[in-house]
């Protein structure tokens, strides 16, 4: 087992090393792409994304803004929260099997910030 693993660390390795070199013409393609703002524009710290089985462009982003919705596969999104939870900071998403627009949401988030 051991031999095995090392021999695919080994493979790995040297596939990375022996990996092409950017050219002038793959910089060119990535010349005309420009950042931008796609949204949430106020969804802070995103914890958890979750998609709908059923519609492969629908996704639920918890964010320290509340939960967000996709209908297009992130073009745009829209909070579906704000009338709803007395809390913002979203740790956890699930979507019912049985039904896509019916949410399961945990409130709270888990991971460790500000520690100095």
């Amino acid at each position: 087992m051991r031999v095995r693993i090392l021999s695919a660390g080994v493979a790995l390795v040297l596939s990375i090393v022996s990996a092409p070199a950017v050219t002038a013409d793959d910089r060119q393609f990535f010349d005309g792409i420009e950042a931008r703002m796609v949204g949430p524009f106020r969804g802070g710290r995103a914890m958890v994304a979750v998609g709908v089985a059923q519609n492969p462009h629908t996704y639920y982003m918890g964010a320290t803004g509340g939960v967000w919705k996709t209908t297009n596969a992130g073009a745009s999104w829209r909070p579906v929260s704000d009338d709803d939870f007395g809390s913002a900071a979203v740790g956890a998403i699930a979507v019912a099997p049985s039904d896509p627009n019916v949410l399961y949401v945990g409130m709270g988030e888990s991971p460790l910030r500000n520690i100095a």
